[in-house]
């Protein structure tokens, strides 16, 4: 199949959860055999020098890029306000990128068009006036249900009420475009069948991120002493969000009970209150140029998330790495865990800390754990399996167009 990947961020380099799942899909349908095409958004968000792009992976996608500013502006906000208009759609179209896809498309034509993240859904009018490809929305995230949740948590009142117009324009704007969709790729189960209750669509599928564990070394490293750790991307509010209350909620009650654990976080973007903190036995290390690496150093990784949707790439990645994983149900969903066996699950701030505890004292534990997770991981997140299930979904949709 010919497809054209759509994407509101590069797919290389690998430096956040958007951009791993997106090259992991991207890779997975190259060595399936399929044609893809990318043409990717470069952001201030999220800039990329197309030149440090790898030759090859350039040469298999014919990537090209179209630059757009998403700086907030006040005229910008207050406009899509008073139109009842979702700035966090709005801002990814411009006359350029809109341009760029039309020239694309009466260039070549495409079997499927994908459209990775609600973002690029914006240019839906412009795909359909140029092709007759089925339009599949890949949804990384049920967008609108993340925003309804930093709205409810907003103390300030006047921003409160700018922050529901924002959750509630982009649910309208979302819900809208999902009965648009020839089909709708979701991350996880829940994410399926959440789309499957707001639209009308009966083409939705399931599939998670995946991993190559071929492309990982057999036997990863586990430390002998216990350590903790966590990454991710910290300018996504559920991040921040959970490290704030692991360090206030969490980690004295930890402390008191092991005064000589360690905690190190990284990741992008670390918010200031983050850099310049002074709590005891606690790392801030930023981003680090080598994940997996970074994974090898310590033996439990920690995600007290409690918003957001989706799946979490970095728990994945992680569970390929056999690290021991304590996390909540909603940092769990998308995997298919049984509780004990491939990590533990906690929900509050003392099931957190007897959780951190437990692991620490216990090696073989920690071990079992891992090693649980990475089969899982190898059984469930086979990236040539779902590449092959997604083929098989495309496929029934250009037999039904």
């Amino acid at each position: 199949m010919k497809i054209l990947m759509l994407c509101n961020k590069s797919p290389w380099p690998k430096r956040e959860g958007g951009p791993i799942a997106m090259h992991a899909m991207i890779s997975g349908l190259l060595q399936a055999g399929h044609n893809v095409k990318v043409l990717a958004a470069n952001t201030n968000k999220y800039t990329v020098d197309p030149e440090t792009i790898p030759c090859d992976f350039k040469e298999r996608t014919q990537i090209e890029f179209v630059n757009i500013d998403l700086s907030l502006s006040f005229s910008g906000a207050l406009y899509n306000f008073l139109a009842g208009k979702s700035y966090h759609i709005t801002r990814f179209h411009t006359r350029a990128f809109a341009q760029k896809i039309t020239e694309v498309l009466q260039k070549e034509t495409y079997d499927i068009i994908q459209l990775e993240t609600l973002q690029m859904a914006t240019y839906l009018d412009i795909i359909r006036k140029y092709s007759k490809a089925p339009v599949i929305l890949r949804a990384h995230n049920i967008e609108h249900k993340i925003w309804q949740r930093i709205a409810d948590n907003c103390s300030n009142p006047f921003k409160r009420i700018y922050l529901t117009h924002l959750y509630r324009a982009l649910k309208r704007f979302e819900i809208g475009i999902l009965n648009k969709m020839d089909g709708i790729v979701a991350i996880t189960p829940v994410d399926a069948r959440n789309f499957d209750r707001l639209s009308h669509s009966t083409n939705i599928i399931s599939i998670p991120f995946g991993i190559n564990l071929e492309t990982l070394s057999e036997d990863p490293i586990q430390p002998e002493e216990a350590s903790l750790f966590h990454i991710g991307t910290m300018n996504w509010f559920p991040n921040e969000e959970s490290i704030k209350w692991l360090i206030t909620e969490v980690w004295p009650m930890v402390l008191k009970r092991l005064p000589d654990i360690e905690l190190h976080l990284a990741g992008r973007y670390m918010p200031d209150w983050l850099l310049k903190l002074s709590a005891p036995q606690v790392t801030v290390e930023g981003e680090v140029p080598d994940v997996w690496e970074y994974m090898q150093r310590f033996s439990i990784m920690v995600v007290p998330l409690f918003s957001g949707s989706g799946i979490r790439i970095k728990i994945v990645e992680a569970m390929a790495a056999g690290k021991a994983i304590i996390t909540t149900a909603i940092g769990a969903e998308g995997i298919n865990y049984e509780n004990g066996q491939h990590l533990v699950i906690a929900k509050d701030a003392r099931s957190f800390t007897e959780a951190i505890v437990k692991l620490c004292n216990d090696k073989a534990l920690r071990d079992s754990l891992g090693k649980n997770a990475r089969m899982l991981i190898a059984k469930e997140h086979d990236n040539n399996k779902l590449m092959q299930k997604l083929t098989d979904f495309y496929t029934e949709l250009l037999q039904k167009k």
